[in-house]
């Protein structure tokens, strides 16, 4: 089977009952339902993420980053590249960045992996996506569309 025979998946990885954890989740429920777009929500358990990725391209991740910035601040990493050191990758103990580094070992990172975070304001259980993570929301999907867009005229 061809890598790419399952088409472009986004894949939003968190916890929708830790505040801005869960962005990574509401931005996929909005997604849900494009034509053309497979989508799948993971709590990040890196060979969770590896099975779900497997088939796709592109693969895109979006998920709360945890950098010092201020939250709202969006990130854009390509995941073929390693990754900057100095940050948590995941708002969780374990997740996109052992996820990404354990494929790229194992020779398994699809040919077009890109991240899309957005740093959390808040990671209480219970709590709501803040307003600064809100408001990057329309955001960040466009950033998705774009990034979708750009691999669909690199493969055609």
């Amino acid at each position: 089977m061809d890598r790419a025979d399952k088409g472009p998946l986004v894949i939003g990885i968190g916890n929708p009952w830790r505040g801005d954890d869960g962005i990574g989740h509401a931005v996929v429920d909005a997604l849900e339902g494009t034509p053309g777009l497979a989508t799948a929500k993971s709590h990040g358990e890196p060979a969770e993420l590896m099975e779900l990725w497997q088939g796709h391209e592109p693969v895109i991740l979006v998920d709360a980053i945890v950098t010092g910035a201020a939250p709202g601040t969006l990130h854009r990493l390509d995941a073929r590249e390693p990754l900057p050191r100095g940050a948590r990758y995941s708002s969780h103990g374990i997740g996109l960045a052992e996820a990404v580094e354990l494929a790229r070992s194992l020779g398994e990172l699809p040919d077009h992996l890109i991240v899309h975070g957005i740093e959390p304001a808040r990671l209480e259980d219970g709590a709501d996506l803040s307003p600064a993570v809100l408001d990057v929301l329309d955001q960040t999907i466009r950033r998705i569309g774009r990034d979708l867009a750009a691999s669909t005229t690199k493969a055609g």
